[in-house]
């Protein structure tokens, strides 16, 4: 994992519609909070991401964007996306494999997949927050919500 305070790795990846979504896009105007998540349609990931989709407006406004990142092909992001009504980017980190993801220490490679992390960064570029849950675990939304208040 990274270290707080530090500048976090920048990224360049490609959205479930292909278009390109840059992390320095958001420097200056938005936080960003990167959700990384191991298997679209996945039992976990399909409910974590749901849950969010429900609650977006608390983790998506003028002063914050949402990113979610797997190492799924952008066309099977698409379809997540479709089914499941995700207002959110999905990001295709597919090729190079896991690239972003290891760039943030998260890249599980016994099981070729993001692990299950999430990162807070500021509007400088700055890492505020990370966690990392097992695989298996779903995360408690309620810590965002603190953290991001304490953003803003």
């Amino acid at each position: 994992m990274l270290e707080i305070d530090e500048q976090a790795p920048g990224f360049s990846l490609k959205d479930q519609l292909g278009q390109d979504v840059t992390l320095s896009d958001f420097a200056g105007s938005r936080n960003v909070v990167l959700v990384f998540y191991p298997f679209a349609f996945s039992g976990v990931c399909t409910g974590e991401l749901c849950e969010i989709r429900d609650q977006f407006v608390d983790f998506s406004d003028s002063s914050t964007a949402l990113l979610a990142i797997s190492c799924d092909h952008m066309f099977s992001l698409r379809a997540f996306a479709e089914l499941e009504k995700l207002p959110f980017p999905l990001l295709s980190d597919f090729w190079p494999h896991g690239e972003v993801s290891s760039a943030y220490g998260v890249f599980d490679e016994r099981l070729g997949c993001s692990g299950r992390a999430t990162f807070v960064i500021d509007r400088s570029g700055v890492l505020r927050w990370q966690i990392e849950n097992e695989i298996p675990q779903a995360r408690n939304l309620d810590d965002y919500r603190k953290m991001l208040a304490e953003l803003d």
